[in-house]
């Protein structure tokens, strides 16, 4: 009796300690083949620095929900555990906003009015075809500031599967930016240059507001160089980055000398440059024809030191966004999308965190990037496609060219070369040369720096619909989803080292989709399989068994 109690006593014992053991060692384990479910160590950090409730509401709930936007919902429900894993102030909840129908106009309004806007989906399921409201959306909340996450990842001429596919991967990085902002203050300062015709503030606006959630930025215009270049370089100094959005006007050598130093300092810099004048605008008279000409912005030595050199020509390229032209007069106008080749729509490269999943990218009157042999590394990030021309100037643009139909034998230059990240230590573009004044240290090498160039201002310019900019992330003339505005923001972020977070975009998941007209075909056939063939395997079992009872006990 005593050695039964000593047993009970010591299983009791152990029973204890295991749960007690069991609640400080917690440990889930991802057994996905592409690890989907093991969060990176960006956004574990990111996530460690919630130190009070961060709440999210997510807008992926409902009942008619297209297949494969179920699978978005999953993987968001299934990624928020393991946020709410790491740290149990990070509390979620799905919402259905469509769910009172009494409601659902006003419910509709209030979240777009919010920015949140609907996606209406085609439906193919059972064989039939219907349309549903769905808002791919999740608004997360701290300390009393709310942002919004966007849970869809558009490419142009995606399917509905590629369209979720590409969200699911994108997932991650969309929540670990959003409680970024939310958790992590502005650190690094960004310059916008001035002063060479650079592109105004209304026509950079759109990217302008969403660089500003996360970096401080301001004006800076290089006029003083003339009248005291060291206390400019000095006050340039203080910043991380500078953006150079379309210039216009020809830099003096007093002011390439003070951006060349400023690179010798390690600072980095993104370039959008126009080698060639030509505005779409401009072809807006009645003759509809303009000549785009060369631009000389006396850049070509300085960008040529350090390994590039945009070419004064014109890139025309078949695969491109279309134009809108007006047709008739009066009540008679017809607007009308014809094929312009000289919005030649971009692709990534999909190897590298900037372009990692990114829809195309629109360029206006783009021109060409050669790269050039020096120590510097050069990773090409967008270029045109295989069907393109190269136009020398001067060249008379007509509007005309949207009616004609073009002859692809005559788009023959392949791949060309439209934005480039050029990192490593750069050299002086003054070393061995006489240098427009003295400063009082000046080098001649950098430390490890980055710059990206950009044969194109026009990526970064917004349109303006009754004085107010559009979203540079959206084209008007193909109604269409574009990556301007992600692909500048990664830049951003890549070229001042959060290439931490940025670096979650790399990562590659593996969606799998069951084939919906299979479904439809095959559906009574599984239905049969799934219902009658246990019920068959049953009766058969019971038969089987009946006949073996007899038989034993028939003796």
């Amino acid at each position: 009796m005593n050695s039964n109690l000593k047993h009970i006593g010591l299983l009791l014992i152990a029973i204890v300690t295991v749960n007690f053991l069991s609640s400080k060692l917690y440990k889930r384990f991802d057994l996905t083949e592409d690890s989907r479910y093991t969060l990176s160590q960006a956004t574990v950090n990111i996530i460690d620095e919630v130190a009070s409730p961060i709440e999210i509401d997510v807008f992926l709930e409902g009942n008619d929900f297209p297949s494969e936007f179920r699978r978005l919902q999953n993987e968001t429900r299934q990624l928020l555990e393991e946020f709410s894993a790491k740290n149990n102030k990070v509390i979620y909840k799905f919402i259905d906003p469509l769910e009172n129908e009494n409601n659902i106009d006003q419910n509709i309004q209030a979240l777009t009015q919010r920015g949140l806007t609907p996606m209406r989906m085609n439906v193919q399921e059972n064989g039939k075809a219907s349309q549903a409201i769905i808002f791919p959306w999740a608004l997360a909340s701290y300390n009393g500031v709310t942002v919004s996450i966007p849970l869809i990842k558009n490419k142009i001429g995606s399917t509905q599967q590629e369209l979720v596919s590409n969200s699911v991967q994108h997932l991650e990085y969309a929540f670990a930016d959003g409680f970024s902002k939310l958790t992590q203050p502005k650190r690094r300062k960004i310059a916008v240059l001035k002063g060479n015709g650079q592109l105004k503030d209304q026509y950079i606006a759109d990217f302008l507001k969403k660089l500003s959630e996360y970096y401080f930025i301001a004006p800076f215009t290089l006029d003083s160089v003339s009248a005291n270049p060291q206390k400019t370089l000095k006050d340039l100094e203080a910043f991380n980055l500078i953006i150079n959005a379309k210039p216009t006007e020809a830099f003096s050598e007093e002011e390439k000398l003070v951006l060349d130093q400023y690179t010798m300092n390690g600072g980095k810099s993104l370039w959008l440059i126009d080698a060639v004048a030509m505005e779409k605008d401009s072809l807006q008279n009645d003759a509809g024809t303009n000549f785009a000409v060369s631009r000389d912005l006396n850049l070509t030595d300085f960008l040529f030191k350090y390994g590039v050199r945009i070419n004064p020509v014109l890139l025309s390229d078949l695969y491109s966004a279309p134009i809108m032209l007006a047709t008739g007069s009066g009540n008679d106008t017809q607007f009308m999308r014809l094929q312009w080749p000289y919005s030649p729509l971009a692709s990534a490269n999909p190897n590298h965190p900037i372009t990692s999943n990114l829809n195309l990218v629109k360029f206006d009157f783009a021109n060409q990037i050669d790269t050039l042999k020096n120590s510097i590394q050069k990773t090409i990030l967008l270029q045109s496609s295989k069907l393109t021309r190269l136009e020398g100037t001067p060249k008379e643009i007509r509007l005309e060219n949207a009616t004609e139909k073009q002859d692809p034998a005559l788009f023959n230059k392949g791949n060309q070369v439209l934005a480039v990240l050029l990192e490593g230590e750069f050299t002086s573009v003054y070393n061995n040369r006489i240098k427009p004044f003295k400063l009082v240290t000046e080098k001649n090498q950098s430390p490890s720096t980055k710059l990206i160039v950009v044969a194109d201002g026009d990526v970064v310019k917004n349109d303006i619909d009754r004085n107010r900019p559009l979203p540079l992330d959206f084209d008007r003339s193909s109604n269409q989803a574009i990556g301007n505005k992600e692909f500048l923001l990664n830049a951003v972020n890549y070229l001042l080292d959060d290439d931490g977070l940025i670096n979650i975009r790399t990562k590659e998941i593996a969606v799998a989709f069951l084939n919906p007209q299979k479904i439809a075909e095959e559906k009574t056939k599984w239905q049969l399989l799934n219902t009658a063939l246990p019920l068959a395997l049953l009766a058969l079992f019971g038969l089987a068994f009946n006949y073996y009872r007899k038989k034993k006990y028939a003796a």
